[in-house]
């Protein structure tokens, strides 16, 4: 194989669709209003206590020009048309043009946790009571984790390589860190990486509530009456995630290619840190979080103390929570008190395989925008009364480098560093 070319790999643009709005500028107005995008579940029917979930507002492929209504039926797992609209607008708020020269240079990592789970809900339900001649001949490449990529492609034009990087709830990061890895040793000279996931259908709600990772509201609890409140990070009343559908894509663009076409870059990726923790299918392993956050400043070539923010995995689950603060103590000892950190889930929920892109965008935009996102409905906890976590409101603040991290069932863990350019 030939010699990797070393080349630095620039964040250019992003798109995305969350709880908090259908593109990426509504999520971050709400965002920054300190707004959760939560409310009981409209899409389908549950009987479980934990009934609040994060759904996309106002999503309309039809409007975004994306499908027809032929192709909206035929492609009826909703994580297929979400892809194609999120890479539309991430190439568009980019700038990238999809060239005959730019397109065979430009990759797809689309990841995602639970794929194509909705069509093959459908397909059963046809199967079951309408007869196996009604089960859609679209059903498995429905199923594929990479035809949302390849859906973008052929919408977008881009041919260079494309899969799913299938990292559970750690994917987003694990196509960023592929992604950059690709253009840095020449493989290509652009990728749309990140993940998307939409989980709202009832067996994946009580699957959740049944290994009692998600919050169960009861009367009495404070998202009781208002469901926003539900999910609530580093929180003394924290109960368990919140379940989201969501997407983002981020446009990785190599050093060189930045001025051959008038390019802004937005930030760097500095450095990438992956582990696997050979320990418990939903229990976190201390040990590899560790190794994960210092291979990822290692990669970074940059001490400990450069870290200015970490975007936290935080999912609002007592045990979670706990462990990633212990492990960020271990890595940054007393100076962790004097770096601020917070959960964008607190206000988009958890979004599986969706999260960590939506995450690093998000950190991006603060970052170019000197603003630090809040951990909203946070009631302190003791047990982190050396922790800044931005409770409850955005903060003004200028920060250069940042951590993202990101850890999955199965035991898969990988954190990326961002820096200002």
């Amino acid at each position: 194989m030939k010699a990797p070319l070393n080349r630095r790999v620039y964040v250019i643009g992003y798109g995305a669709a969350t709880p908090l709005g259908s593109t990426f500028a509504s999520t971050w107005d709400r965002a920054v209003k300190g707004d959760a995008g939560f409310r009981r579940v409209t899409r389908c029917q549950v009987d479980s206590l934990s009934n609040v979930v994060g759904e996309i507002p106002d999503f309309d492929p039809p409007a975004l020009g994306i499908a027809d209504r032929k192709e909206i039926y035929n492609w009826n797992a909703r994580f297929v048309l979400l892809t194609m609209a999120i890479c539309k607008e991430a190439l568009e708020r980019s700038g990238l043009e999809i060239t005959p020269e730019t397109g065979p240079r430009t990759a797809a990592l689309i990841g995602s946790a639970i794929n194509g789970a909705d069509a093959f809900r459908i397909a059963m339900d046809n199967y079951l009571n309408r007869g196996p001649f009604k089960v859609s001949p679209y059903l498995l490449p429905n199923l594929c984790a990479n035809l949302p990529a390849g859906k973008a492609g052929m919408l977008l034009g881009f041919t260079g390589p494309i899969f799913s990087p299938q990292g559970a709830c750690a994917s987003g990061n694990h196509a960023i860190g592929i992604g950059a890895r690709m253009i840095r040793d020449g493989d290509c000279d652009f990728a749309l990486a990140g993940g998307v996931d939409t989980p709202i259908i009832p067996e994946i709600i009580h699957g959740f509530a049944n290994m009692n990772a998600t919050i169960k509201i009861v009367a009495g609890d404070r998202a009781f009456d208002d469901p926003a409140r539900a999910c609530r990070p580093f929180s003394l009343d924290r109960k368990g995630m919140v379940l989201s559908e969501g997407g983002c894509v981020l446009v990785l663009a190599a050093e060189d290619a930045l001025s051959r076409y008038g390019l802004k870059p937005l930030a760097q990726v500095l450095g990438v840190g992956w582990t696997s923790d050979a320990h418990h299918f939903t229990l976190p392993n201390p040990e590899t979080i560790i190794r994960a956050i210092q291979e990822a400043i290692a990669d970074a070539e940059i001490p400990p103390q450069a870290i200015e923010y970490i975007n936290t995995h935080g999912t609002s689950t007592p045990k979670g929570d706990r462990v990633e603060i212990e492990c960020l103590r271990t890595v940054f000892g007393s100076k962790l008190s004097e770096i601020p950190l917070s959960s964008n889930k607190s206000q988009i929920g958890h979004t599986l395989g969706a999260s960590a892109a939506i995450e690093a965008a998000l950190g991006i935009e603060g970052m170019v925008k000197g603003i630090l996102l809040p951990t909203i409905n946070h009631i302190p906890d003791p047990a982190f009364f050396d922790v800044d976590v931005v409770p409850n409101q955005a903060r003004k603040a200028s920060y250069g480098t940042f951590l993202s991290n990101a850890f999955g069932f199965g035991g898969t863990n990988c954190c990326v560093i961002f820096g200002r350019v």
